[in-house]
């Protein structure tokens, strides 16, 4: 499967982003009523998050959920619902009814993931299907909390999982599955600088890649994947296979 491939500057990527995000959102609005979006944190929320929260999306429409989050209070600087909140969901006034924090500061982790996935059910249907599912990638390949060779990557029944073994730090999570992100009608994949690059590489070129992202990246349905990168991360793809310039 080739990705549709999206190349250029931070600021660029940004305002390319928002207006698809903003024809998505009015399609799905359109049609179901209804706009269901997956966060992540990091680089790609600091980067994304403050022209999302300027789009001009109906937010008493959109119900927010995390792609995952680590086990720390919502208030943390760690969070990626802090960031969220930050950044786009308290300067776009979305209602509180419409954010699904992942509660990852739980004591039962198992609980939890449990809980978390009936409100994404009872809220999206089964399979629970994301008009958006916003991702971004680490320098090892992990998409949410899903990391290379973890047993996770095998799970294939559960749309939401408690990690306890997490490489990175903090070891304790709440993630999102293989199959719930396969269930997204479009998965976006953002990677911004040099150390994502020999990922990438490997993502978009090798098709028995066993990374995360790669294997969302397969199991996505047809046109529903979009790789969102910077000239860095892009680095080491040759240029026949990037069809689009996010400049």
């Amino acid at each position: 499967m080739n990705p549709e491939i999206l190349v250029g500057s931070a600021e660029g990527l940004a305002e390319t982003f928002a207006a698809r995000f903003e024809e998505a959102a009015g399609r799905a609005l359109a049609d179901r009523g209804l706009f269901a979006v997956a966060l992540p944190g990091g680089s790609v929320a600091t980067t994304f998050f403050p022209r999302l929260a300027r789009a001009r999306v109906d937010w008493t429409r959109v119900e927010f959920f995390w792609g995952d989050e680590r086990a720390v209070p919502p208030s943390s600087p760690e969070s990626n619902y802090e960031s969220a909140e930050r950044l786009w969901l308290q300067p776009a006034r979305v209602p509180a009814a419409r954010i699904h924090r992942m509660p990852a500061d739980a004591p039962d982790l198992e609980s939890a993931a449990l809980a978390h996935s009936d409100e994404i059910v009872g809220l999206l249907g089964s399979p629970p299907i994301l008009d958006v599912a916003l991702l971004g990638m680490g320098p090892d390949g992990h998409v949410c909390s899903l990391f290379p060779g973890h047993p996770l990557l095998n799970e294939d029944r559960r749309w939401v999982c408690a990690v306890v073994d997490s490489p990175k730090a903090p070891p304790r999570r709440l993630t999102l599955t293989l199959p719930a992100l396969a269930a997204a009608r479009l998965v976006v994949v953002a990677a911004l600088g040099s150390t994502k690059a020999e990922a990438i590489e490997s993502v978009v070129m090798d098709p028995a890649s066993r990374l995360p992202a790669a294997l969302v990246l397969r199991a996505a349905s047809p046109g529903g994947f979009l790789l969102i990168l910077d000239e860095a991360a892009a680095g080491r793809l040759p240029p026949r296979r990037i069809g689009n310039d996010g400049r």
